[in-house]
């Protein structure tokens, strides 16, 4: 690196994937920009930035630091929090034919049905096993960030490890068929037809609504594929119009955006394991969903 331009090349090269550290961590856009802007400012402000070895691990460490910290702020925030919380998604429009080339498997790393899992762990639990599982760093490196040793680190990121694995589907599709199930669903939700619907649905499926109090959602989580697919073809019928539901890449996977007649959206972000829908999880929180591209 080479003055102050090398070094802000060097650091746009590594802020994507730097974002994806801070977002699964925080599971918050906003707050992920915020740990990596401040990275930025954090390494303009060493008196030889040019003297950092491993530009990469020393700011996904910082940038694991920062997110970290923001976690532990996020969650005493989500106490107070009205109704179920779910990450906010990420977002984009599917183009009508996608190349396989393009787009062969999932993106599992910021996968809906991983989010919801790593919110499930501690604040340290999910920081290890982030760090060292997902984004590659040595245990030795993540025990600075989460103030542990290393051998304490391994084993905050086992633990995170055997929760992850015993909960994320088993049996995933590939990005093709998943985006077959996910269209077949939207199509059932349109034309009202239950017997479509519940048959593309797990037995066990369940449903989840996050409105965040801003907006009418699900007040509990809906289990089982009759009760939810009643209640998905009521809602879609009444609220939503019939161009009103669009194909779209939501966290690294075929999901749908709902645009309603009010106004409103909806981000569903759907998890395929063997070979049927096993949830489906609704963003309608107007805060979470401000990049949501237009209609």
């Amino acid at each position: 690196m080479s003055g102050e331009d090398g070094l802000a090349r060097a650091f746009e090269r590594e802020r994507p994937r730097l974002l994806r550290v801070a977002y699964t961590t925080t599971g918050c856009l906003a707050e992920a920009e915020d740990c990596v802007q401040e990275a930025w400012l954090r390494l303009r402000g060493l008196k030889d930035p040019g003297a950092v070895r491993d530009l990469r691990a020393w700011l996904t460490t910082t940038v694991g630091r920062l997110a970290l910290d923001a976690l532990g702020s996020a969650r005493v925030r989500r106490e107070r929090y009205v109704g179920t919380w779910l990450p906010e998604p990420l977002v984009e429009h599917a183009p009508d034919e996608q190349d396989p080339a393009d787009r062969v498997t999932l993106d599992e790393s910021v996968s809906m049905a991983l989010m919801i899992v790593l919110d499930e762990l501690s604040p340290a639990q999910r920081t290890a096993f982030l760090l060292h599982d997902v984004f590659g760093l040595p245990f030795e490196e993540v025990a600075g960030v989460v103030g542990r040793t290393p051998a304490a680190v391994r084993q905050l990121a086992s633990r995170a490890r055997r929760h992850v694995d015993g909960s994320r589907p088993h049996h995933p599709a590939g990005y093709a068929r998943q985006r077959e199930l996910v269209s077949a669903f939207g199509q059932a939700c349109q034309e009202g037809d239950l017997e479509r619907l519940v048959s593309l649905l797990d037995p066990e499926v369940v449903w989840r609504g996050d409105g965040g109090g801003k907006v009418t959602a699900l007040h509990g989580i809906v289990r089982g594929a009759d009760n939810v697919a009643r209640g998905i073809v009521a809602l879609t019928r009444v609220h939503v119009p019939p161009d009103g539901l669009r194909l779209a890449h939501v966290n690294g996977a075929p999901g749908l955006a709902l645009y309603h007649w009010d106004g409103a959206r909806t981000i569903v972000a759907i998890t395929v394991d063997g070979g049927r829908i096993t949830s489906v999880d609704a963003i309608r929180n107007p805060d979470k969903l401000t990049h949501v591209p237009d209609a």
